[in-house]
């Protein structure tokens, strides 16, 4: 064997986590490193839809609403949520998408911060982010700047009211530091709102030692939801009296079944609620949210980190025509560039591996700890290596 293979042997039968791998229906025939745009099913899942759909939905029907469950979902998936990016117990409700819980985020911090008018931008933001925060400063009459994130803390301002960060660069993988770009915000006197789609069951993040203000995420990357998984809006407990947030609906009325003409928000988490809850696809990530049962989050980080660093030192063997793009200090995705990116890729998905292409020229591979092994890694290095060849 080579010392690659050898590497990748020992790493894979000394993992922690290399149980978790049986918990997700995936076809050993093909290396799955796109879990950074759609995590991979849970086996467990279809059965709990089905129940979902058949007894719940078919049998129970209205019921369920109360003797299921179905009227607290929201809050109470929230709080399945909470630990893995360190938030307080009831201060996470899921529900509509990320791009909604960013314009929530948004309107809300400006609220809180009357006098100012500037939203600050990160600059290598994902898209929808940056649209959604143009979109609110029009509604609200505030301007937006875009800045990378290590220029915030010289950017801010006597009129910054929000600062909206990416915690991992969707492209690069860069990982940014929360702690201390959360606190040069609130030197300013600003508030700020971490992105964290790229980062949630990716590694541990930690809302509440870093004093964030508010946070946003998807749950169909790594937290393995299912396509068009409900977003998760999370709010520091000091703030949530205070929380005035745009999309006030009849859900997160304090008393939604008095049908009252005039709006009084809810107590607790439950007034960043808008409308019906959409029940289906919170009550399959509800489900999908049980591989993360018994996880340590310092291990699913290490076994990251190494996956990443592993699969650095085989491309650099084996495809050394790709360059890495990816600082030391990363999510859990490794960014190549190479000549005619966009190809190149077709191939890999064609023979197996299953990455995706950023232009002009990055292919993205994104390491799910709980299911990706370190021989995955080497198979579509290899695999590179040959289609650059």
């Amino acid at each position: 064997m080579s010392d690659l293979t050898e590497r990748a042997a020992k790493l894979d039968a000394d993992d922690p986590l290399a149980g978790r791998r049986d918990l997700f229906d995936l076809d050993d025939g093909v290396v799955y490193l796109d879990g950074n745009s759609l995590g991979a099913l849970p086996r467990h899942v279809p059965a709990k839809v089905a129940d979902v759909l058949t007894r719940q939905w078919g049998r129970m029907r209205i019921r369920s609403w109360t003797e299921g469950g179905w009227w607290e979902a929201p809050e109470r998936i929230g709080d399945r949520i909470a630990p893995l990016v360190g938030a307080a117990p009831g201060h996470v409700v899921v529900g509509d998408s990320t791009s909604v819980n960013v314009f929530r985020a948004v309107i809300s911090a400006l609220r809180m911060t009357p006098g100012r008018a500037e939203i600050l931008v990160d600059a290598t933001t994902f898209p929808t982010d940056g649209y959604i925060a143009a979109s609110a400063a029009r509604l609200a009459g505030a301007t937006v700047r875009a800045v990378h994130p290590a220029e915030v803390p010289t950017a801010l301002s006597g009129n910054t009211a929000v600062v909206l960060l990416n915690h991992v660069d969707y492209r690069s993988g860069r990982l940014h530091d929360m702690g201390a770009l959360t606190a040069a915000v609130h030197n300013a006197g600003a508030r700020v709102i971490w992105d964290l789609s790229h980062s949630a069951g990716a590694l541990p993040v930690d809302l509440k030692t870093s004093n964030v203000d508010f946070a946003v995420g998807c749950t169909y990357k790594y937290l393995n939801g299912g396509p068009g998984a409900p977003a998760f809006f999370a709010v520091r407990p000091d703030l949530l009296p205070q929380l005035d947030q745009p999309l006030g609906g009849w859900c997160s009325h304090r008393e939604p079944f008095a049908m009252d003409s005039e709006y009084v928000a809810a107590e607790g988490i439950a007034k960043a609620r808008a409308g019906t809850p959409e029940i289906v696809s919170l009550l399959t990530l509800d489900a999908a949210l049980d591989v993360w049962d018994g996880v340590d989050l310092h291990q699913l980080r290490q076994k990251s980190l190494a996956l990443t660093g592993f699969f650095e030192d085989c491309v650099a063997e084996l495809a050394p025509a790709a360059r890495s793009v990816t600082p030391e200090i990363r999510g859990s995705q490794v960014s190549l560039s190479c000549v005619d990116a966009e190809r190149v890729m077709g191939e890999l998905i064609a023979r197996g591996v299953v990455g995706d292409h950023r232009p002009p020229d990055l292919l993205r591979f994104g390491f799910t700890p709980l299911y990706t092994r370190f021989v995955d890694a080497l198979r579509a290095a290899e695999i590179l290596g040959e289609i650059l060849a």
